[in-house]
């Protein structure tokens, strides 16, 4: 197991020991404060805008259970093994090819690191009345400033959700209270007709795809878990209930009041100052969890514990790119990862369940191929097939890239034993 200074306990390159592990109450935590994201109540307020009440709980329990229990199976793996989704990737991609998996991971977490730096600068600029030109200063403040918990590890992650959910839920249940009241209570909401439509296959899309590359990096979290019962029930806890939450808050506000920003929602709730914490502390537990998401994919990629500096590297990387207009690429930049991420994590579980038989060997001391083509190939097929699926591209990657996974896996089993069978007869 590779060393690690006192500092930095969270291990980025090898498994967590079995001293550090967390219990469920730190490890939902950090997991409900990762959940709740503005860029998920935003897509919560387009259903609510094209479905009617009942309907728009029923695509959320439906899609956020699939999600919750996809981070499930990948935490009850990750807790199993000590090991997050770029150190599971050296397995089912070999040691240069989980390279790709690095590079995706990591990309998908500095865009979101991007995107929320930008937002809170726009929004606040807009709410303060500031003068735009404030606008690019306090990119550069938020962009680095979210990330200092990050770079304290674990710890820092741990302790501001501890702060910030709490503080989160009150305000967002004080805020449904008074939209409850606004229409009129149950009654009224069963009567509001939508003003949209939206298919059922695409609400699902939106639910499942909006948070689905940060269900398949909280392996990150999860493999701190003391049980893997611990994993499974944190995961559910915090994409079940948590990020149904802000499917259900942003829908709900959009349904009362037509409006999809759930920060205009309680602006006009006359809870402007509300909005402002709500909106600061949102993002702040999505932002940190992200760039420490970018700073282990980075670790794995470079083969280094640098995690501070890697870091810090990506808040860089994230600030510039919201300078340069991030935030208006949030639609295409979700079609993106619901194709590409996905996959992933169907290799992953295809890998360790029916590749490994539900058990990795210990990460030092094993040697490993470069490129492990089986797994690269079923990413690959699981990829395509999302990009080009009319039905919902996330569930549909991770089916197909785990059934190409398991053919592929027993198309080389054969050939690997008429080879030996030759070298035996020869």
């Amino acid at each position: 197991m590779s060393q690690t200074s006192e500092l930095d306990q969270d291990y980025p390159l090898s498994e967590v020991p079995p001293g550090q592990r967390k219990g469920i109450v730190s490890t939902s935590i950090v997991l409900f404060g990762f959940t709740f994201f503005t860029a998920t109540m935003f897509a919560g307020g387009k259903i609510g805008l094209a479905f009617d009440f009942k309907t728009m709980i029923l695509a959320a329990v439906a899609g956020n259970l699939l999600l919750g229990l996809y981070a499930a199976v990948l935490g009850y793996i990750a807790c199993r093994s000590g090991l997050n989704s770029v150190l599971m990737g050296r397995f089912c991609f070999g040691e240069t090819g989980s390279k790709l998996s690095d590079f995706l991971l990591g990309f998908t977490q500095v865009g979101w690191y991007a995107w929320g730096t930008a937002t809170i600068a726009i929004v606040l600029v807009r709410m303060l009345g500031l003068s735009p030109a404030w606008t690019t200063p306090l990119m550069v403040v938020f962009g680095f400033g979210f990330s200092l918990t990050a770079f304290v590890g674990y710890k820092g992650l741990d302790l501001l959700s501890r702060i910030a959910v709490p503080a989160m839920l009150v305000l967002l249940l004080w805020s449904l209270t008074i939209a409850t009241r606004d229409a009129g209570g149950l009654t009224g909401l069963l009567a509001i007709q939508p003003k949209d439509s939206m298919s059922w296959h695409m609400a699902l899309t939106l639910v499942f795809g909006t948070f689905v590359s940060g269900a398949t990096q909280a392996t990150n979290w999860t493999r701190f878990a003391r049980d893997s019962k611990t994993a499974v029930w944190s995961s559910l806890i915090g994409f079940f209930i948590g990020n149904g939450l802000m499917i259900v808050v942003g829908a709900y506000g959009a349904m009362v009041y037509q409006q999809p920003d759930v920060v205009e929602v309680m602006v006009l709730q006359g809870l402007s100052v509300a909005a402002t914490v709500m909106l600061f502390l949102n993002i702040w537990t999505t932002q940190d969890n992200t760039i420490y998401n970018f700073a282990a994919a980075g670790c794995n990629l470079v083969r280094q514990d640098r995690r501070g500096l890697i870091t810090l590297v990506g808040a860089g990387i994230g600030t510039v790119l919201a300078i340069g207009g991030m935030s208006d690429m949030l639609i295409p930049f979700l079609i993106l990862l619901g194709s590409i991420i996905p996959p992933i994590g169907g290799v992953i579980m295809a890998d360790y369940f029916y590749g490994r038989s539900g058990r990795y060997p210990q990460l030092e001391g094993t040697r490993l191929p470069r490129f492990n083509w089986v797994g690269l190939s079923a990413y690959a097929i699981g990829a395509a097939c999302a990009y080009a699926s009319p039905w919902v591209a996330p569930l549909v990657g991770i089916g197909v890239a785990a059934l190409s996974y398991v053919v592929l896996f027993e198309v080389q089993r054969v050939r690997l034993g008429r080879e030996s069978l030759s070298g035996v007869d020869a």
